[in-house]
């Protein structure tokens, strides 16, 4: 079995995020919360959004439809 990092500081692979996603953590920072993935450098940051299904700005296309943005979404995405 091949092994794909996705935060080479903590040692997080790409099978870890998505357990943790499967378990619940929805964002990058509830991934960082749950095993400290982009909490060092922050370059996995983007790659762990895009393992979540995300962009940079996972609540533009919210905003885009005239939803409504609670501000812990925001605070979230950043």
């Amino acid at each position: 079995m091949t092994r794909v990092y996705v935060c080479n500081c903590f040692g997080v692979t790409e099978t870890q995020v998505r357990k943790h996603a499967a378990d619940g953590a929805c964002t990058p920072r509830q991934i960082a919360s749950a095993c400290k993935a982009g909490t060092d450098c922050g370059s996995c940051v983007r790659r762990i959004q895009a393992l979540l299904g995300r962009g940079a700005y996972p609540t533009r296309g919210l905003v885009d439809e005239g939803r409504p943005v609670r501000a812990e979404q925001l605070d979230e995405a950043a």
